[in-house]
């Protein structure tokens, strides 16, 4: 019995492997065959038929054209000064001559303290000085008189000695007054608190009706120098080299671009090259120099640096979003005369805006698959929509 049952399952199976391979016989006699056959049979036909369906894609034409070569690195714009402003004597402000946020120039007055009492200081010294200045003169006419007495006979030398001794020290002492009168004179001009840079202002710390005092610990505000900045970011340390050599040869151009701002929004010169690595980044310190005329660029702020290296003429371009990757590395999908395709690997180079360059693999005027590469396998034709070949003339150069 069981003899019968697996002979019957064999013609079976035979009959539906003829079938399988005849499909006009799979029509007429699929009445006669089991469900389960006739869906496997219907599943293994429409297999077939997607294989040698064309696959609907989108292509760009490879063409050539210049791309710079840029390196690029993050950092933050410094101020090329800051300068906290203290008062160098003590005394209690009375005026306020900015605003917060202001831009001031190098000699703009700031503030102004109680000048009352150091000008009394000024009128004291100078009393000083003048009664110094009288003993003084007193001084030298008694060593005239003593030295005419001396020649007569009628006054020893020992006077005439003395008396000129005590003119050396009232000589010292008008010059120590004349100090003190210079000394008040500067004091009463720190009264005037003047800007020493170019810059704007920030907050107010301390307002008018305050008493300073010299160095104390909080400043009455701080100017930053804003027109020019500098940037501070850092590349690899295996680029100095290049970075040295170009320096040499021309002046080297960094954009900065913000989180703000994508797109480059200044452009400064390259300047210094740091005389250390950091070791815990392996990177080296830049810094670049900008004019920053409208102030777009603040200190503190992140930046995103990229330094113009040199430029490629006749690269090979494609499109970034042609490029694929695997474990072998970077590969396109590439449509042949008879578009049907073929997975081609490369090497890529530097890229530029959309596009990147092609180093080896491809060459100018070849179409490249740009979307529907997930469809795509070794041989499979392709169906190229209207609205690719609209996009693969305006890549044409």
């Amino acid at each position: 019995m069981a003899r019968r049952i697996i002979g019957s399952l064999t013609i079976l199976l035979i009959i539906a492997g003829i079938v399988f391979a005849n499909p006009a016989l799979k029509d007429r006699v699929s009445g006669w065959l089991p469900a389960f056959l006739v869906a496997e049979t219907a599943k293994s036909g429409d297999t077939e038929k997607s294989k040698l369906r064309p696959v609907p894609v989108r292509v760009a034409v490879a063409r050539t054209g210049p791309v710079a070569t840029y390196l690029e690195g993050v950092g933050t714009v410094k101020a090329r000064s800051t300068v906290a402003i203290k008062s160098r004597i003590e005394g209690q402000i009375t005026e306020a001559m900015v605003r917060e946020g202001q831009t001031v120039h190098k000699g703009d007055v700031l503030f102004r303290l109680d000048p009352r009492p150091l000008k009394a200081k000024v009128k004291e010294v100078q009393a000083i000085l003048a009664r110094s200045q009288a003993s003084h003169g007193k001084a030298i006419a008694d060593v005239k008189r003593l030295s005419n007495l001396s020649a007569k006979g009628y006054s020893p030398q020992t006077l005439v000695e003395e008396a000129k001794t005590q003119v050396d020290i009232l000589a010292a002492t008008v010059r120590a007054s004349a100090a003190e009168v210079e000394l008040a004179q500067l004091n009463l001009d720190y009264a005037t608190i003047a800007s020493p840079i170019d810059g704007r202002v920030g907050r107010i710390l301390i307002t008018p009706g305050n008493v300073v005092k010299p160095n104390d610990t909080q400043p009455l505000l701080i100017i930053t120098e804003t027109k020019p900045v500098y940037v501070s970011f850092g590349v690899p340390e295996q680029n100095i080299d290049i970075i040295r050599a170009r320096m040499a040869e021309a002046e080297l151009l960094v954009a900065v671009s913000t989180q703000a701002s994508p797109a480059p929004v200044a452009t400064g010169r390259l300047f210094f090259i740091n005389n250390q690595v950091d070791t815990t980044t392996g990177t080296i310190e830049l810094l670049a120099q900008f004019d920053n005329v409208d102030e777009r660029l603040i200190p503190g702020q992140f930046i995103r640096a990229r330094i113009h290296l040199s430029t490629v003429e006749n690269a090979v371009l494609s499109p970034r979003r042609a490029v694929q990757i695997n474990q072998n590395g970077h590969y396109l999908w590439v449509v042949l005369h008879n578009d049907t395709v073929e997975q081609r690997s490369i090497v890529t180079g530097p890229d530029s805006d959309d596009n990147i360059s092609i180093l080896k693999g491809l060459a100018p005027g070849e179409r490249v698959v740009t979307d529907g590469q997930l469809k795509l396998f070794l041989g499979a034709r392709v169906q190229i929509n209207d609205e690719t070949e609209s996009q693969k003339k305006q890549d044409q150069p």
